[in-house]
């Protein structure tokens, strides 16, 4: 009997040992799940936390860098505008004084032409005026006339 009971003690202390070695092999496993699945959630969180962070950085330099472009390239236009603007208006005022400097040329000397032929007329006219005086009074031939004239 006392072999009976040694036995039994033996399987119960066997069985209890597997039973604690089961016990803490499943702790063990789920502890490991358990902390490899925090360390998974955790590495996501922090990937997922620097690619936010890097896409944010990303943008904010790029809308930076987009509107500093489109400043630069409407002041860049506004210049160029303007100037084109004053060199067109410099070169059309330029064009009027030249135009009006021609005109004012021009009708001068069509005056002075003017006068000049209204005097030559006035004088040729006084001089046959003359002439025909002298013809009638002096009874000159026309031939003479031409003559002296020549």
């Amino acid at each position: 009997m006392v072999v009976v009971v040694v036995a039994l003690a033996i399987v119960v202390v066997v069985v209890v040992v597997v039973v604690v070695v089961i016990v803490v092999v499943v702790v063990v496993v789920v502890a490991a799940a358990v902390v490899v699945v925090v360390v998974v959630v955790v590495v996501v969180v922090v990937v997922v936390v620097v690619v936010v962070v890097v896409v944010v950085v990303v943008v904010v330099v790029v809308v930076i860098v987009v509107v500093v472009v489109v400043v630069v390239v409407v002041v860049v236009v506004v210049v160029v505008v303007v100037v084109v603007v004053v060199v067109v208006l410099v070169v059309v005022v330029e064009v009027v004084v030249v135009v009006v400097v021609i005109v004012i040329v021009v009708v001068v000397v069509v005056i002075v032409v003017l006068v000049v032929v209204v005097v030559i007329v006035v004088v040729v006219a006084a001089l046959a005026v003359l002439l025909l005086v002298v013809v009638v009074e002096e009874e000159v031939e026309l031939v003479e006339i031409l003559l002296l004239l020549l």
